[in-house]
């Protein structure tokens, strides 16, 4: 399975505003501080997940993003699909012109796996990962060292 960046930092990304859903609009500045990817990769990944209306975006102060439905309802192969990433494990990219214009040997066992895992990945929604322990701990240690960067950045302000 060839699966980029493109399709995990979507997936990590949206599972950010599902995590911080309840804390209203959230900008790609905090995503991008949390979750360690680019700003500007993340506006490119961002347009096309409002386009193909996996969120919604508020302008101006207070503004940003949020998922445009229940976690629960948001697969993850929809937005693997929504950032034109695709989980396929053939050669030929299902082509089936894998070998001098023709299906090859193992073709069909290639294709049966690819729709293995985009069958595995439309049965879990952001909300599901949502609920997992291991998710909520890496959130919880996020928390954390995002509230221990705004003290320690206050802390320094104030003893100017």
């Amino acid at each position: 399975m060839r699966l980029t960046t493109k399709g995990r930092y979507a997936v990590t990304a949206m599972l950010d505003l599902a995590l911080h859903y309840d804390d209203g609009p959230i900008t790609l500045a905090d995503i991008s501080q949390r979750q360690g990817i680019s700003l500007s990769y993340l506006e490119q990944l961002f347009s096309r997940l409002r386009k193909r209306g996996l969120v919604d975006s508020t302008r101006g102060p207070g503004g940003g993003y949020r998922l445009s439905r229940n976690a629960h309802e948001i697969a993850v192969a929809d937005v693997i699909t929504a950032v034109d990433e695709k989980v396929e494990t053939t050669r030929c990219g299902g082509l089936a012109n894998c070998q001098d214009d023709q299906q090859c040997l193992t073709h069909e066992l290639w294709s049966e796996l690819s729709q293995q895992i985009y069958d595995f990945l439309c049965g879990i929604s952001l909300g599901n990962l949502v609920e997992r322990q291991g998710v909520q701990e890496v959130a919880a240690r996020q928390r954390g060292q995002a509230s221990s960067v705004s003290l320690s950045s206050r802390t320094t302000e104030e003893s100017l």
